[in-house]
């Protein structure tokens, strides 16, 4: 059984960062995010509504940061949010994570603790 991703209850980089990535993910050429939701950076790049200015706020980012979230348009999301991954989801500290986690006054997510089950030689 698989424990709830802690991305869950906690939304943070999806309110400290500028999610931008190149224009070509957008639905109109051919990619997956809605138009509607991105605004235009430069001549290759846009970004995430309300991730461009600051305090940032994904308009694709629902509940509150720190409790419930989700993303409305998961399955349609850009690269770089599937990309980022939380602290030790890989196994593996994302300071990043840690970063945006600290902005909101929560604490670092902890390398889980494994129990070895290896043979005891005698």
């Amino acid at each position: 059984m698989s424990e709830a991703s802690p991305c869950l209850n906690c939304g943070a980089c999806c309110s400290h960062f500028r999610v931008s990535f190149f224009w070509g993910e957008c639905a109109s050429s051919g990619g997956t995010v809605p138009d509607d939701l991105v605004v235009q950076i430069n001549p290759s790049r846009v970004a995430m509504i309300g991730t461009d200015q600051k305090p940032a706020r994904c308009c694709s980012l629902e509940g509150e940061v720190g409790q419930a979230t989700s993303c409305s348009i998961y399955e349609q999301r850009s690269s770089v949010c599937r990309e980022f991954d939380s602290s030790w989801s890989q196994g593996v500290q994302n300071v990043d994570c840690d970063a945006a986690r600290a902005a909101f006054g929560l604490a670092p997510l902890e390398a889980p603790h494994f129990e070895l089950d290896l043979p005891i030689s005698a």
